[in-house]
């Protein structure tokens, strides 16, 4: 396929790819038979929503989308012994993984408890001392101060740890990748178990957690007993579907536009103090959880308390749920500065042992076990290849991989440790952790490699930047973003449509802050538009159009709404740029 408007080599080093013929044509088709937006059709072929469908993906009812729970094997079975613990006051534990879907899972089943007037114990373990997912010493513990424990977001491979609970019931509501045998638990619900269909494969473990208090309130009607409201939980759900990486498809993507609208309104104490601190002046949207709420959240479990992120989720406290945001903002902030070291030290190991490879890995002494998957990442974003960062200390590694569409990590990841040459590993599709001997490290990637390279990791070119369609900039209004915005939320799976603006003249640029470019730019009529590029000056791309010196450039990104002073205007989140 020819490079778009003959992109090969951009600005920033990438060649550009547009659609296909074939989609082209499908939404010149839908555009014909529905009158919807041009660039709306491009993203509704491009997400596969054929012509007669269009009205109900853009206006998706949650009630029509939601599964029926005792589709899960063993859900019936968990829902009645939460249920019975919830009725007869006994002593429930709540054992959550450090990460997002981890803190919002034990919040959800929390606050559902709390609703009912029971108080659940949380139990965090830190990722240092105790790593992901149960360990013997805390079952054993919590098994002697509980009548039930449930596991959120963990537990589905624990097999020892579980064994270790004698004395209570144990129920798991997760959702990594299953063993060819489950753990000695009363109920292990989860969608990635070797014996599901895999047709709920994609839900995150709050939904699966949302899934079984959806059954424990239908559980509760037929005792002609009401149950909490759950839609006003959804805000949580929403929050870990975008932060756990979960593709924005089919039930997940209703719950995440209907958890968005409850997030609006600013309820929950300890995300409004968090959106607050992290300067979110404007309704919620999917970039927000991703990139400003979640990030902060995970900061606790990182480098610092790890149950803080489930705490502040479901305090009732003003005053503690403002001292949690405000520490775990300044949490995110060192963060930050851990990560950057990590990151530049990973990008120089990967660009020394090359790109073209289906995998790429980094791996170092010292490197904090809280950042290594972030720095994946950014691995992924630069390389449009699956990535793995290992932290290295004592003779062992212990590491976090990030994968691309298509391709299952968190499988392969699996095999591998199922052969010997990792001490332990699992995931998801597009998430992964592992341990492994220091000295079978090469060996361990190079066998993952060889894995992903089978599913066709290596194929697609590093530095190929997707288009979805041209626009001109008197065609990116208000309005149409609303429009597009109808077709999200976006994400993982249903990554946000990118335009190119062709030939434009830069009118005003100019750097803000420290490595930023703010663009104003024109067609040469009347048409005007203002762009933004983050850390533009990182690389190639701010120099070059500050010093624009009149030339006209191809310019390329991703629509956005500026709000400020209560007025909205349409934006571009500039990501490249090619000279016309």
């Amino acid at each position: 396929m020819a490079a778009f408007l003959g992109v090969e080599h951009s600005l920033t080093g990438r060649t550009w790819v547009g659609p296909s013929l074939e989609l082209e044509r499908r939404a010149e088709a839908m555009v014909q038979a529905t009158r919807l937006p041009g660039p709306l059709c491009q993203v509704l072929v491009r997400r596969g929503v054929e012509i007669g469908e269009t009205e109900g993906f853009l206006a998706p009812a949650l009630r029509d989308l939601l599964p029926d729970p005792l589709s899960l094997k063993d859900m019936g079975t968990a829902a009645a012994r939460v249920l019975v613990a919830a009725e007869r006051g006994e002593r429930i534990a709540v054992f959550a993984d450090y990460d997002v879907d981890g803190g919002t899972s034990a919040a959800l089943l929390i606050d559902w408890l709390r609703v009912l007037g029971r108080e659940a114990t949380l139990y965090v373990p830190d990722r240092i001392d105790e790593g992901y997912g149960p360990n013997a010493p805390a079952m054993q513990a919590l098994a002697q101060a509980h009548d039930l424990i449930v596991c959120v977001d963990c537990g589905t491979l624990s097999h020892e740890a579980l064994a270790a609970a004698t004395g209570a019931d144990v129920v798991v509501l997760d959702h990594h990748l299953g063993g060819e045998t489950l753990p000695p638990a009363l109920a292990v619900v989860n969608p990635n178990r070797q014996d599901e269909t895999g047709d709920l494969a994609h839900l995150c473990a709050a939904a699966v957690v949302f899934l079984m208090l959806v059954e424990a309130n239908r559980q509760m009607r037929a005792k002609g007993k009401s149950g909490p409201d759950l839609m006003a939980m959804l805000d949580l759900v929403a929050l870990a579907t975008v932060a756990d990486v979960a593709p924005l498809i089919g039930v997940n993507r209703a719950l995440v536009r209907t958890g968005l609208k409850v997030m609006a309104r600013r309820d929950r104490i300890g995300l409004r103090c968090l959106a607050d601190v992290a300067g979110l002046s404007e309704a919620p949207r999917a970039y927000h959880l991703g990139y400003m709420l979640g990030p902060r959240i995970n900061a606790g479990g990182r480098i610092g308390q790890a149950d803080l992120g489930a705490r502040l989720l479901s305090t009732n406290d003003p005053a503690e749920a403002q001292a949690m945001a405000e520490r775990l903002d300044q949490l995110n902030r060192d963060r930050r500065e851990i990560e950057s070291r990590v990151t530049e030290e990973a990008l120089a190991q990967v660009q020394e042992r090359g790109i073209d490879g289906p995998l790429v890995w980094a791996a170092g002494e010292g490197w904090h076990p809280g950042v290594v998957g972030i720095v994946a990442s950014r691995l992924k974003e630069a390389t449009n290849r699956p990535s793995v960062v290992i932290g290295l200390a004592d003779g062992q590694g212990k590491g976090s991989g990030r994968s691309i569409a298509g391709v299952d990590l968190g499988a392969s990841i699996q095999r591998i440790a199922g052969e010997g040459l990792l001490i332990k590993g699992g995931g998801h599709k597009m998430a992964a952790g592992l341990t492994v001997d220091e000295g079978q490290l090469e060996a361990a990637m190079e066998r993952l490699a060889d894995l992903l390279n089978r599913q066709g990791a290596g194929a697609g070119g590093p530095r190929d930047l997707k288009i979805d369609s041209l626009l001109m900039p008197g065609g990116a209004t208000v309005a149409l973003i609303d429009q597009i915005e109808a077709a999200g939320p976006f994400g993982a799976s249903a990554p946000a449509p990118r335009f190119v603006f062709p030939d434009v003249k830069i009118l005003h640029a100019r750097r803000v802050g420290e490595s930023h470019l703010k663009v104003s730019f024109g067609d040469g009529l009347s048409a005007r538009l203002d762009a933004i590029s983050f850390g533009a000056f990182d690389g190639p791309l701010g120099p070059r159009l500050e010093a624009h010196g009149g030339a006209r450039f191809h310019l390329a990104g991703r629509l956005e709404i500026n709000e400020w002073n209560g007025r909205k205007a349409p934006q571009l989140r500039l990501e490249d740029a090619a000279e016309a």
